[in-house]
């Protein structure tokens, strides 16, 4: 018989073993995501499972540490971004514009990561992150949208500004200074 635990409201759910883990971790990751941007990188791990409706050893099951768990959301990002990028219509603006909405609601995760860069899980984020934008800088340039000296390198620079500036913003003000960060680059960026 299926171990049953106490839900929210009281009732007896049914454990539904390892059928449960995809939606699980799903669940986890857009909890992760919510909680993170509306409590801040301090917020316990707890409050993430509860959002989930999982318990704590379904979370360290799927994600032992906060590391795990922001790598998970920062996947889910990178992957928007891949998808995006290999759209030949995606100009840099667009690339910028994706990062700066992922960047509004990730801001702790930002944090989490920039925390340890050297984490072997956390590696292989920047190569991926380094490939789209290599994508859309050899697109903007081909296209004469940016200027013939702007680098890989220096959209990589952009992003990680951008990125470490509004995880330290007041999340009221992180719009408003998104927006002049990105006026900035884009100007920095154009062709001459």
């Amino acid at each position: 018989m299926p171990e049953r635990r106490k839900g929210v409201a009281g009732e007896r759910k049914a454990n539904r073993g390892p059928s449960a883990g995809p939606g699980n971790r799903r669940a986890l990751i857009a909890a992760a995501r919510e909680v993170f941007a509306a409590e801040g990188l301090a917020a316990p791990l707890s409050a993430v499972a509860k959002r989930a409706g999982v318990g704590q050893g379904s979370l360290y099951r799927h994600f032992p540490d906060r590391i795990a768990l922001a790598v998970a959301v920062f996947d889910e990002n990178l992957t928007e971004l891949e998808a995006a990028a290999d759209r030949p219509e995606t100009t840099l603006d667009d690339l910028l514009a994706r990062v700066i909405d992922q960047a509004l609601v990730s801001t702790a995760l930002v944090d989490t990561l920039w925390a340890d860069p050297l984490d072997e899980r956390v590696l292989p984020l920047g190569d991926r992150i380094r490939r789209v934008a290599e994508v859309v800088v050899e697109r903007e340039r081909a296209a004469g949208r940016i200027g013939p000296d702007v680098a890989t390198d220096d959209v990589l620079l952009a992003i990680s500004m951008l990125s470490g500036l509004l995880s330290r913003t007041d999340a009221a003000e992180r719009p408003a200074v998104a927006k002049r960060a990105w006026s900035l680059f884009h100007a920095a960026f154009a062709a001459r």
